[in-house]
């Protein structure tokens, strides 16, 4: 016993100081995508061919969805000008899918808080369940670092349940496949009012790289009302935590300054 305590005194507190603090994310980090079209060569779609997923488009302006990007450094890369890059901006969540879609110049809008009469009820102490509606595991295995001691989601009230009788909301990730399609549908009628639904990863938001596919719903607003897009492939945990502490009033500056 002595032994663990002086292990336990030696490792310190773990857990991340967010949302009070900036966190540290690694120099490889590839966040909110800045553009410039005024860097792009006369007839140059370098960057639109590249895009795996389409999420790219150059007519009067470069375009970018994030509902769809990978955030893979396939376009930056193919840019002979340096047109497009990634900042370390971690903050990507938004209550609209619309709002996911920008051109250059344009702020990203953040999430912001449930609407009053729903955050009085959940505001204090979210429950979600999560539906992996045919995910390949990355965004589900970023989930579940948020259980960890580092993130600690349930600090901020907000818990993972196993029933949908118990929780308060959705929380989707993957495809959305027409296999899960009846399995989606039959979960979110048995969440009591009120409810929220969130979409996490280009998988549930658009269909992702699979979007589409004749097997895919290209996302879960096909299917169910989102109230919370989180972009990414698969979103890093900060990103995610962001988003459900903007839905629950816990930050609340509404839009995102890109960050180099």
């Amino acid at each position: 016993m002595p032994s663990l305590i002086l292990t336990r005194l030696r490792q310190g507190k773990c857990t991340l100081p967010f949302p009070e603090t900036e966190p540290v994310l690694p120099e490889r980090f590839r966040g909110l995508p800045v553009l410039d079209h005024a860097r792009c060569p006369s007839g140059c779609t370098s960057c639109v061919d590249a895009c795996p997923t389409d999420a790219i488009t150059s007519g009067g302006n470069l375009q970018i969805d994030l509902g769809r990007c990978l955030f893979c450094p396939e376009c930056a890369n193919a840019c002979p000008e340096g047109a497009i890059r990634f900042t370390s901006q971690y903050q990507l969540a938004t209550s609209s899918r619309n709002d996911l879609v920008l051109t250059e110049g344009e702020t990203l809008r953040l999430a912001g808080r449930l609407a009053e009469q729903t955050y009085r009820v959940l505001g204090r102490s979210l429950k979600l369940r999560q539906v992996s509606a045919g995910g390949c595991n990355g965004c589900e295995s970023h989930l579940n670092s948020l259980n960890t001691v580092v993130f600690d989601l349930g600090r901020f009230g907000i818990q993972f349940v196993a029933s949908p009788r118990h929780a308060d909301g959705l929380l989707i990730t993957g495809t959305v496949t027409q296999n899960m399609r009846l399995a989606l549908e039959k979960t979110y009628q048995a969440v009591p009012y009120p409810k929220i639904v969130i979409a996490v990863g280009a998988c549930a938001i658009s269909g992702g790289p699979f979007r589409d596919h004749p097997e895919v719903l290209n996302g879960a607003d096909s299917i169910v009302p989102v109230d919370l897009y989180v972009p990414g492939c698969p979103p890093h945990p900060v990103t995610i935590l962001d988003g459900l502490l903007r839905l629950i009033g816990r930050i609340k500056e509404s839009r995102a300054t890109p960050s180099s």
